[in-house]
């Protein structure tokens, strides 16, 4: 810091009733400002040295903190004004603990601090008289419960968070000086917001749709939001567009409907005539858009960013979170029935897992590349329609992220966090990217909106945990009283503070190199690249399993029976013989198609020939996880004559590898065991179906099995298990339930279902196949089987 001395003439100690204090804050502010005669900034602040390399600021050491106060009287303190501001310090910033609040053995008061005498009733004239206007408390109460809702936000409104922290594995030093990633077992505070995109706030969790990941990294050099989704690709190339992609998903204005749902016509009438969407609907038709749970999701920063190291040299980067408990998905039957009988799905999800301590927990992954590889990539790192294989660009694992701690309030935590692409730190930078670009604007925007103002970043949830200072002012629900009569720089009244921070800690923009001479110009359009639609849409769509495949036909099958328009279902099948002429027919027969519609005319005739074609790393598949069970959801079935210590030692063995276990059973409450060992059903058969859970234990007993099988609900229960494709213990004479569902012993011919455990009772190598095929989460070669069959008789 470049600072000048002023000679001292000793501390002065702010005391008003020093009639002295007066002259000598002249005396020394005069002194102040007399030590800067000019501006030695100007000089550094011409030329591209001085625009690669800026200088830190001038300052002037002040002979005491009398001249930069804001009064002579800031040293007297009450209980409401406390005593004068620290040096360098804005309380306004730093731990939650600063604004929590706990009412334990405390009196109900109102919003002025005022003791209520009787909340129950009004102020009236009379017991039976006319309410007095003069009630002040009422009058207080229901005002601010009228203005308790804030506008939700246009996209993402319906979301859930969590508190964790990110833990870095080793220096990234010779890329990147971001924070987090300076020292192996940093740990930087984060808060994770997950949403999904088209549905309001009160809409159901379990929707086909985009899901947001976005983070927020308290870092020492500030916040850093990487504002990304489950899905490495997006609908649209150019910003500009982003309002009629919103527009059109979702629900149609003259009738609001669809909620939360693309199947409609505006949808696909837009993305049909958009064909730079079809990659990305390859996505969201497939099982990716119906997650099974935020933990079993994978995240993407999406676009292309730049690492900068402390050199001011840059590379390339796109971030990826992998999921420890593996990616897993719903099926779509699945998750039409969850959305009707929980639509708090993954927000209970996620709660239940962090409160249980089955922590989830993601490794971030960078794929790094440099300016050169790029340029010779068959794609454009900048149309963030497409992603880069890994077979191409290997995923570096750089450190793990565990979330922990759930919020104490909704509304002040999940709802008021405000994420914007643009707040980057020093050693992280943007690309070119079009969409990023109008991203960078539009956050910040939503947010000001949203929030009511320009200053949410001093809304708790959204301050940094380093220092803040500089000249913003006022502005509605200002929080911050800054100190002093400064509020502009440069200045020389405050001492010439706050100062620039310079090259060496502040944020540095890469200088990028400009494109050749001939083509610098002021244009609206694309680059050529931009132009294939369809090669990464093939390579997603060729990556997937069978059964990954007949999902996605299903979906588009699914959202263009919709449709009231037959011209956008031929347009959008006329698209997709671009992609899979397989595909196409599989869709047009579902729709009733008596003849194919010609293949869409391509944007670009013959596009770059692809680096890879299939990507094995595409499909959930890839990524089963490690093998744990905790989080996951298991039903036992139980009834009156059910045999009480298997079902018992189940439970406990559940238990303890971190999963949730729940009797079900006709009732909830007590039920009477053949042995006498207690069980007390959490929940019962009509208030928790089957697709709730991820496995199912049907117990021993066969005055039990009678019970159960005397409940209609029973065989539905087995039924959905089965054909989710989730896991199934059967012990003993429960095998009856089995087959009155018409659960098959096996999945082919001379192949046994790995995910069906039939059993006469419990033991440890039962147990140990039992958890074998929960660690698989779901058995898709039920389904697998059933379409080689179909695919032979056909």
């Amino acid at each position: 810091m470049a600072k000048s001395k002023m000679k001292s003439k000793g501390k002065v100690a702010l005391q008003s009733s020093d009639f002295n204090s007066a002259s000598e804050k002249t005396m020394q502010t005069q002194e102040l400002a007399a030590a800067m005669p000019f501006n030695a900034h100007l000089g550094f602040e011409h030329g591209i040295d001085s625009a690669m390399h800026p200088k830190v600021g001038q300052t002037i050491q002040p002979e005491s903190r009398l001249p930069t106060g804001s009064t002579l009287t800031e040293s007297q303190g009450t209980p409401k004004t406390g005593s004068m501001a620290a040096e360098g310090l804005n309380a306004g910033i730093g731990s939650l603990d600063r604004v929590r609040v706990d009412s334990s053995g405390q009196m109900l008061t109102t919003n002025q601090g005022v003791p209520i005498s009787d909340n129950q009733n009004s102020l009236k004239d009379g017991l039976r008289g006319p309410v007095l206007l003069e009630d002040f408390i009422l009058r207080e109460k229901i005002t601010h419960f009228d203005h308790e809702r804030i506008p939700e936000r246009i996209v993402h409104a319906r979301g859930s968070g969590a508190h964790g922290y990110f833990e870095c594995y080793e220096p990234l030093t010779q890329v990147t000086q971001a924070a987090p990633f300076q020292e192996e077992g940093k740990k930087t505070p984060v808060f994770v917001r997950f949403s999904t995109v088209a549905g309001e706030r009160g809409s159901k969790d379990t929707a086909r749709d985009v899901r947001g990941f976005a983070v927020k990294f308290y870092t020492d050099e500030g916040n850093w939001d990487l504002v990304g989704n489950n899905m490495p690709v997006f609908f649209i190339q150019d910003a500009i567009k982003f309002p009629d992609l919103i527009h059109a998903v979702k629900p149609e204005p003259h009738h609001q409907m669809p909620q939360a749902a693309s199947a409609h016509d505006t949808f696909w009438d837009f993305v049909s005539l958009m064909p730079e969407s079809t990659h990305m609907l390859m996505w969201a038709m497939s099982d990716r858009a119906i997650p099974r749970s935020y933990a079993t999701m994978e995240g993407f920063g999406v676009h292309t960013f730049r690492l900068v190291n402390a050199q001011n040299e840059s590379v390339f980067v796109k971030f990826h979170w992998k999921p420890k408990f593996g990616t897993h998905s719903m099926v779509w039957d699945e998750a039409v029935k969850i959305s009707g009988a929980d639509p708090d799905y993954h927000r209970r999800d996620l709660w239940e897992r962090i409160e249980s301590g089955a922590f989830p927990e993601w490794e971030l992954g960078l794929q790094i590349f440099t300016e050169e590889q790029a340029a010779k990539f068959s794609f454009d790192v900048l149309d963030a329609t497409k992603l880069i294989p890994e077979e191409l660009v290997p995923v570096k694992l750089v450190g793990r992220m565990v979330l922990n701690r759930n919020p104490d309030n909704f509304f002040a935590e999940t709802e008021q966090v405000a994420f914007c692409a643009a707040h980057v730190i020093p050693g992280i930078d943007f690309s070119n990217d079009p969409l990023l670009a109008g991203r960078i604007h539009s956050y910040m925007d939503t947010q000001i909106s949203r929030l009511g103002g320009p200053n949410f970043h001093e809304l708790p949830i959204n301050s940094p945990v380093n220092p803040v200072h500089n000249n913003q002012r006022d502005g509605m629900h200002r929080q911050a009283i800054p100190r002093g009569r400064v509020s502009y720089e440069p200045n020389s009244l405050g001492g010439g503070c706050p100062f620039q921070a310079g090259a060496e800690q502040g944020f540095v923009t890469v200088p990028e190199r400009m494109q050749a001479k001939q083509l610098q110009a002021k244009v609206r359009g694309k680059p050529e690249k931009f132009a294939d639609h369809y090669t990464q849409a093939k390579l997603f769509f060729n990556s997937q399993t069978p059964v990954e495949q007949a999902h996605i036909a299903a979906a588009f099958r699914f959202e263009l029976s919709k449709l009231t328009v037959p011209a956008i279902r031929q347009r959008m099948v006329s698209s997709l013989r671009n992609v899979s002429q397989a595909l196409a027919q599989q869709v047009a027969d579902g729709l009733g198609m008596t003849s194919m519609p010609p293949a869409m005319p391509l944007a670009l005739a013959k596009p770059s020939k692809p680096e890879v074609s299939v990507s094995p790393l595409l499909s959930l598949t890839a990524r089963p996880g490690e093998g744990s069970i905790a989080g996951l959801k298991i039903a036992i079935l139980a009834a009156h004559g059910m045999l009480g210590q298997s079902a018992a030692a189940v439970h406990a063995e559940l238990t303890a590898l971190g999963a949730t276990p729940c009797f079900v059973a006709p009732h909830i409450g007590e039920v009477q065991t053949s042995d006498q060992v207690p069980v007390v059903a959490d929940a019962s058969l009509e208030n928790e179906p089957g697709f709730l859970f991820d496995a199912l234990v049907l117990p021993e007993g066969e005055q039990a099995v009678q019970n159960l099988a005397s409940d209609p609900h029973t065989l539905d229960f087995i039924k959905d298990t089965y054909r989710h494709g989730k896991t199934l213990l059967s012990l003993g004479a429960s095998q009856a339930l089995l087959a009155a569902a018409g659960v098959p012993s096996q999945v082919a011919a001379g192949k046994l279902d790995q995910g069906l455990i039939i059993e006469e009772t419990y033991t440890d190598e039962v147990q140990d196949a039992f958890i074998q095929a929960l660690a698989l989460q779901r058995h898709p070669q039920r389904e697998a089987a059933l379409l080689q069959n179909q695919g032979a008789r056909s």
